[in-house]
């Protein structure tokens, strides 16, 4: 039974809060989550997730409510993700780094209920920024990749600007941390007025939008991960209860994972590579997950010997910065398990750090649509993914369709039941009226195209080549290379673009960009524009003047 208190009458708990309880009933008194100098046991957790849950009821969030939480690394991301599943409620996961024109287009496809961020300047910032409650015309028309669409002759006109101002906002007990509510639309009412049927009225945007997410997603909703889409706009992942299980399965089986298990997470836990290795395997399986918010070599290498962590997802930045820190002598750990996604990892770096740690990385393929795909469980071939995880299948595709023999690279389909049922996005959802399957869609025998592009070896390990379109990832998050350009191309001063992502042996991969400048143009001018529209990992570090593009 639950606790008494101000809960709906029927609750119905989100999955990683039953978890939660089931933990805390077994490992009670042994170490949950682990952030700095501090700690909390399964049952402190418990009892902390119960008291925000209650505080989230006793201001209007329910059972069914979509709630955004726009936070790091540090243990209130996992308590109030916690409270919101203890409410049954739908968890968003945001970017705090999230720009305003990224912001109101989450909030044009997710009627958030609650959005849950820190202050920001040192004061109560609002939580939709000035400039999203005023409309979208200081950023003028969005960026799109040529791959959806050629760039607009003439400048669109602005949308109107909307009321994004919250209902209420609480300040929540005993820290900085501010939730704004926002109405939601009712259904629409066809009661009886002075004896006659009014006539019904426009079915909400909202109501519609729930309507088709029932349709794509049967199953309870758990949790929304946000991405990008090739044209650089957010698009919402759906990801049910029974996604949910199925990753924590494939995870556990694969890596064996055990409540004796040290997680150090380091990846943020609003990307899905964190919330599926970190927080999802250590409510699962009762392992003790140590956060870390601030990636500062020195600091992760000291917590990796003195607290013997057993498994870490990271990424390949990471390592190649660990790796060129002195040791005095290897780590000595049982079944370590070193995660590297996001990017490509080379020999080097895999060889260097197991030569300074004496442990070797495992490669895994990891995407926000079809969660655990692949690993090299060997760690003796970094380039390579390796195979798949448990209950996963994947095949390499030719364009027609028909599949093929290994070493002949195409597109790359899986299938498992980790995969989304679909997602929400500005321009459509889930289903595609196109010919075939889109990038991001499944066929009807549930096999999901990937977008990525490799082949299979003799050995049966796959290999990463490139993407179907033009999106790439800079540690773990996507960017599509035409949302930088069209960034680009709308500075006055620039009349082409070009973006890329190169690797930076010192700090990993990084977005820069060729332009062809009118007149007089400093790469500073460029890039203060581009950091005043982009999100920070998608603003190109280096900027190289022309005459003309590259064929």
């Amino acid at each position: 039974m639950l606790p008494a208190g101000p809960f709906p009458s029927r609750p119905n708990p989100m999955l990683l809060y039953r978890w939660l309880r089931e933990t805390a009933d077994i490992h009670g008194s042994a170490k949950a989550l682990v952030y700095r100098e501090t700690y909390l046991s399964w049952r402190g957790l418990l009892h902390r997730v119960d008291r925000r849950a209650q505080e989230f009821a006793s201001i209007g969030i329910k059972e069914g409510d979509w709630v955004g939480l726009m936070l790091g690394n540090v243990p209130d991301f996992a308590i109030l993700a916690l409270a919101i599943s203890r409410l049954g409620a739908v968890l968003v996961p945001l970017d705090p780094t999230t720009g305003s024109r990224e912001l109101e287009m989450i909030f044009d496809v997710a009627p958030l209920r609650g959005l849950i961020t820190r202050p920001r300047g040192g004061e109560s910032a609002p939580a939709v920024p000035q400039s999203v409650l005023a409309g979208r015309d200081q950023f003028g028309p969005s960026y799109r990749s040529r791959v959806t669409r050629p760039p607009p002759v003439a400048s669109p006109q602005p949308r109107a600007p909307k009321e994004r101002t919250p209902e209420a906002r609480r300040r929540l007990q005993g820290t900085l941390l501010t939730c704004s509510l926002y109405p939601v639309e009712p259904p629409p009412s066809t009661r009886k007025a002075n004896g006659r049927p009014t006539r019904a009225p426009k079915v909400p945007r909202a109501t519609k939008l729930m309507e088709r997410v029932e349709a794509v997603a049967p199953d309870a909703l758990r949790v929304i991960a946000f991405t990008t889409d090739v044209g650089g706009d957010p698009k919402g992942v759906l990801r049910t209860e029974a996604n949910l299980i199925a990753s924590a399965e494939s995870i556990g089986k694969t890596l064996e994972v055990k409540p004796e298990d040290r997680i150090l997470t380091t990846v943020a836990l609003y990307h899905p590579f964190g919330f599926d290795f970190g927080l999802l395997a250590s409510l699962r399986y009762g392992a003790t997950l140590f956060l870390e918010d601030e990636v500062a070599p020195q600091r992760i290498a000291k917590v990796l010997r003195d607290q013997e962590i057993t498994m870490l997802p990271g990424t390949p930045t990471l390592y190649a910065s660990l790796a060129k820190l002195p040791t005095a002598r290897p780590l000595k750990l049982k079944n370590p398990r070193f995660l590297s996604s996001g990017s490509a990892l080379s020999d080097t770096v895999a060889e260097s750090f197991r030569e300074n740690h004496g442990v070797r990385i495992y490669s895994v393929y990891h995407t926000t649509e079809a969660g655990p795909i692949c690993i090299e469980k060997t760690g003796k071939s970094p380039t390579s993914v390796g195979k798949t995880f448990e209950d996963v299948e994947i095949r390499v595709q030719d364009q027609q369709g028909g599949k093929l023999a290994p070493e002949k690279s195409g597109a790359i389909w899986v299938r498992s039941k980790t995969v989304s049922p679909g997602f929400v996005a500005p321009t459509t959802l889930a289903k595609d009226k196109t010919k075939g399957v889109p990038i991001g869609g499944c066929d009807a025998e549930g096999w999901f195209r990937t977008g990525d592009i490799g082949f299979v070896d003799k050995a049966g390990r796959l290999m990463l080549e490139s993407r179907e379109d033009d999106l790439v990832k800079v540690d773990g998050k996507r960017v599509a290379l035409g949302e930088v350009e069209g960034c680009l191309e709308q500075f006055p001063k620039i009349k082409a673009a070009q973006a890329m992502v190169i690797q930076d042996p010192l700090g990993g991969p990084m977005v820069v960009a060729k332009v062809v400048p009118i007149g007089r143009c400093s790469a500073e001018e460029v890039i203060d524009h581009c950091a005043k529209n982009l999100a920070p990992y998608k603003v190109p570090r280096r900027i190289e003047f022309c005459e003309a593009l590259p064929s």
